[in-house]
C-alpha cells in the first residue's frame, strides 16, 4: 500500500479504522491485540476532542505534544490503570503513529519521547502440580455433565498441553477426533504442534461424547451454555469459581495452568529451548521468564517429564 503523502485530511477516526484494517489484514495481529488496541485508540480519540475541542484532524495530530500524550496517560491513571496498562496504552499510541508515518506521511516525534512508566517484570505465579489435579477434578464434578466435561477438557489442555486460552479456544471440530498432538496457531499466526498426553485426549474424548451434534467442521470445539463460541474471559471466571471454591488465591488463573506446564516441566529436566517450541514463544527471553530453578539434562522424552503422564 503506497503512502498517502502529505495526507492531512482525514479525522482520527478514519484514520484508526485504517489501522485496525492494517493490524488484521497485513500484520495478521492476534484478535486479542486488534480489541485491546481499538480500544485504546477509541478512548485517546474521545480524549483529544475533548482535550482539543474538536475531532482531531491528521494535521492536529502532527502538532500535539508530549503534554498532550502525557495528559492522556495522567487521566488514565486517574481512572485505576496500573502501570501495565498504562504500559499498553502507550504501546498502542507509539504503534499508532508509527503507522501514520510510514503510510501517511502523518509525523509527531513527540510520542517517541514519551517515556513509559517503569514496572517491576511479575512472573505469573504457576499453580502446583496438586492444585492443578484439584481444579481440574472439581471442574469435572460439576452437576451439568457436559459443561463439567467441557470445563475440565480446557483446564486439562491448559496444564496438560501448555496451550495459551486463546489456544484452545481457536479449535474447531475439524481437529477431532485427536491424536497424539494438535497444530495450533499461535501468536503471531504461527503454527506449531502441541502435544497431547494421554489424559488430555481422555478429556477431550469425554467432552465431545457429551457436547452437541456439530452442524459444521468449522464450527469451535467449545462452545458456550448458548451454543456459541466461548470468550476467554468465561474461562477466566470459571476458573475462578472453582479456584476460590479450593480455597486457591487469585494467582490461581487459566495462565497460571499454562505457566505449571512449563515449570513442572523445567523441573523435572526439560530444557528450555525444547519447552520454548511446546509454548510457542517467538523468543527464548520469553522462555526464560519461567526458569527460577536450575535446568540439567534435556527434555528426553516429553510424557515421561510431565506430572500428568504419570
Amino acid at each position: 500500500m503506497a503512502k498517502a503523502a502529505g495526507d492531512t485530511t482525514g479525522t482520527i477516526d478514519g484514520l484508526i479504522q485504517r489501522y485496525v484494517a492494517h493490524l488484521r489484514a497485513e500484520k495478521r495481529a492476534s484478535a486479542y491485540t486488534i480489541r485491546n488496541y481499538d480500544a485504546v485508540l477509541t478512548r485517546f480519540s474521545a480524549f483529544l476532542k475533548n482535550h482539543l475541542g474538536a475531532t482531531p484532524t491528521a494535521r492536529a495530530l502532527e502538532r500535539l505534544e508530549l503534554l498532550d500524550f502525557r495528559a492522556f496517560l495522567s487521566s488514565r491513571r486517574d481512572e485505576g490503570l496500573g502501570e501495565a496498562s498504562l504500559k499498553l496504552e502507550l504501546s498502542a499510541l507509539r504503534s499508532f503513529f508509527r503507522f501514520l508515518g510510514r503510510r501517511h506521511d502523518i509525523r509527531n516525534d513527540a510520542i517517541d519521547a514519551m517515556r513509559g512508566p517503569k514496572q517491576k517484570q511479575r512472573l505469573p505465579r504457576p499453580v502446583d502440580a496438586a492444585s492443578a489435579q484439584e481444579l481440574i477434578e472439581r471442574a469435572g464434578a460439576a452437576k451439568d455433565k457436559a459443561r463439567a466435561a467441557r470445563d475440565a477438557a480446557i483446564f486439562t489442555l491448559l496444564y496438560g498441553s501448555g496451550l495459551r486460552i486463546s489456544e484452545a479456544l481457536s479449535l474447531t471440530m475439524a481437529d477431532a477426533p485427536f491424536g497424539d498432538s494438535v497444530r495450533i496457531k499461535g501468536k503471531g499466526a504461527k503454527m506449531r504442534v502441541a502435544p497431547l498426553l494421554p489424559e488430555v485426549r481422555a478429556a477431550l474424548a469425554d467432552y465431545l461424547s457429551l457436547r452437541r451434534p456439530a452442524t459444521s467442521r468449522d464450527e469451535p470445539l467449545f462452545l458456550s451454555t448458548r451454543g456459541k463460541a466461548m470468550s476467554p474471559r468465561l474461562v477466566q471466571m470459571t476458573m475462578k469459581t472453582h479456584a476460590r471454591a479450593l480455597g486457591l488465591d487469585d494467582s490461581a488463573t487459566p495462565h497460571a495452568l499454562r505457566h505449571a506446564f512449563a515449570t513442572h516441566l523445567l523441573a523435572a529436566g526439560g530444557d528450555l529451548r525444547s519447552i520454548q517450541e511446546l509454548l510457542g514463544h517467538a523468543s527464548i527471553a520469553a522462555t526464560q521468564r519461567y526458569a527460577k530453578i536450575d535446568i540439567e539434562g534435556l527434555l528426553a522424552d516429553y510424557r515421561a517429564a510431565h506430572p500428568r503422564a504419570r
